[in-house]
């Protein structure tokens, strides 16, 4: 039994109930990029698999439409969900899911105002666009000055968004006016959390601090020494904030005293992408290089480690590897399985990859690109790929930017998906 199995078996038999509460969420093909609790407890996950989780208990319903990697989830408040994406879109799902907007890059930040009648969307392209409910055509905000990683509605009116050149910005919706900088971080803003009277921010450099919404003020810094700040979650009943990094830990701050009251690892590699509390503040949901989904009660926190259990396959020490596998865990395992069958990965299985024609695997739907390629899958084909990269050997694919430049790490890599790909 490992010893994550052990902790967790002794503290089931023991007692509290808030160990009842313990759960992983399986099911998904990749990576969790993004996590949402709706007003009523509803759990969403995106991930790198392009789809959406809704989650009873630890039963899945999947949300599909995405064409590439769900990046952003947020929820309004009555329990309409909403999705944003590597594809540029910005989804809304209910009775009659739609599109309900696109950018030109990545959106990596949702929010939806608190009366539900609009959608805030922040892009990697460098824009913020409002985008009624109702389905009318959405509004581009005066330009942040550079891409966009997290938005917050505030009070009537008002909006924060965070952007990769460091800038806190506060729009005031009533004016149309050009927004105003709260702060000016001397590195990328990743993740806000909005509170009463508060907005605290996590930044790539490990910045993370809370500024008085009224004087600009800083309230407090909670910076440790680790990098970067990859997540946040706020709950106000129990005055709870979250705070993910890219080393795999959370740490819970009391935002009455502004008080580490729980500094937890999470994973035993980072990064933690995601963090979402259940209504009440008891539990909090995370997320990030596993293909599975966290919840863990939040007094436990400080009891157990649920990295400690067996490592995921992309997880796996380096050096135990041989070099052709290597290879492939870092540059084709989150998108592709082995296995024959069925996949929730991002990408089509590879078994049976040599000599079979590009865009052709049966139930996967490939970009326009690929259906119909007349591209082999040999030997040749594979290094040109890996060589090039994606992006330029078969432009407009969804094959994201990999290139293996060593001509030997090429060589290995084919070797074992040679062994490690053949069909039956």
């Amino acid at each position: 039994m490992g010893r994550l199995a052990f902790v967790l078996s002794a503290l089931l038999c023991a007692a509290p109930a808030a160990a009842q509460e313990f759960t992983t969420l399986k099911g998904h093909g990749g990576p969790i990029m993004a996590i949402a609790v709706s007003p009523s407890g509803q759990v969403a996950t995106g991930s790198f698999d392009n789809s959406v989780g809704l989650w009873d208990g630890v039963t899945p319903r999947w949300l599909e439409g995405h064409a590439a990697a769900v990046t952003a989830l947020s929820w309004g408040a009555d329990g309409t969900l909403v999705s944003g994406g590597d594809d540029f879109s910005v989804r809304i799902w209910g009775d009659a899911p739609r599109v309900l907007g696109r950018h030109q890059g990545k959106v990596a930040a949702l929010a939806v105002s608190p009366d539900g009648t609009r959608v805030a969307s922040g892009s990697w392209d460098g824009s913020i666009a409002l985008w009624p409910r109702s389905g009318a055509e959405g509004t581009v905000l005066p330009a942040p000055g550079s891409g966009v990683n997290a938005l917050a509605f505030g009070g009537p009116g008002m909006l924060y968004a965070a952007t990769m050149a460091g800038a806190l910005l506060r729009y005031d919706l009533t004016a149309g006016d050009a927004p105003l900088a709260i702060v000016q971080h001397g590195f990328g803003i990743n993740r806000l959390a909005l509170g009463q009277g508060w907005i605290a921010y996590g930044a790539v450099d490990g910045g993370t601090r809370v500024i008085d919404l009224a004087t600009g003020a800083q309230v407090a810094d909670l910076t440790l020494d680790r990098r970067p700040i990859l997540a946040m979650a706020y709950n106000a009943p129990s005055h709870q904030l979250a705070v993910g990094d890219g080393e795999g830990f959370i740490m819970i701050v009391d935002t009455q005293d502004w008080r580490i009251t729980r500094d937890f690892r999470a994973t035993r590699q980072g990064p933690v992408w995601a963090l979402a509390f259940s209504p009440d503040g008891t539990v909090i949901h995370a997320g990030g290089l596993d293909d599975v989904a966290y919840a863990w009660p939040v007094d436990l926190l400080d009891v157990f480690d649920p990295g400690i259990e067996g490592a995921r396959s992309f997880l796996r020490a380096a050096e135990t590897m041989p070099n052709g596998e290597r290879q492939f865990m870092r540059k084709c395992s989150i998108c592709h399985a082995l296995d024959p069958g069925p996949s929730r990965k991002a990408g089509p299985s590879l078994h049976g990859l040599f000599g079979r024609r590009a865009g052709t695997l049966p139930g996967y739907s490939y970009s326009d690109t690929l259906d119909g390629s007349e591209i082999i899958w040999t030997e040749t084909t594979i290094d040109a790929l890996f060589d090039q990269g994606p992006d330029h050997y078969i432009p407009g694919s969804k094959m994201p930017m990999q290139v293996i430049a060593g001509g030997s790490d090429r060589a290995d890599l084919i070797d074992y998906l040679k062994q490690a790909t053949k069909g039956e």
